[in-house]
């Protein structure tokens, strides 16, 4: 909103739907997470594909840094659903899903913030 403020826009903001039913299982719940990170993607090149249309390439250029962040979004989701299968899928024993979430509490966490973006720095 502060990117389209500081442009002269009017953000508007529409009712925010009701999140789904809870997943029934493991494999259902990392499968929503890679499908709402593709939902993601699919609303950011929407947005690119506009702003190209649109000539608006200050707004095009802004889109990048989000293009390269669903970029490793989606292979992080992806990257989860592989951990999962190989920890058993949905038949897991508690030991594999242990040394799961163990593997997941030490990956990183820097997540990037869009603000700290430069051109050299998407």
């Amino acid at each position: 909103m502060e990117y389209v403020l500081n442009r002269g826009g009017k953000p508007k903001v529409d009712a925010i739907p009701a999140p789904p039913a809870d997943p029934t299982s493991l494999t259902e719940c990392f499968d929503g997470v890679f499908k709402h990170e593709v939902d993601n993607t699919t609303s950011i090149y929407r947005l690119v594909d506009q702003a190209l249309d649109e000539k608006d390439w200050a707004t095009w250029n802004f889109m990048q840094w989000f293009v390269q962040e669903q970029i490793e979004e989606e292979t992080l989701a992806q990257n989860l659903i592989d951990k999962l299968k190989i920890a058993g899928g949905d038949r897991a024993t508690d030991e594999s899903l242990f040394t799961l979430d163990k593997a997941l509490q030490e990956a990183p966490n820097d997540v990037p913030l869009a603000q700290d973006a430069t051109g050299n720095n998407p």
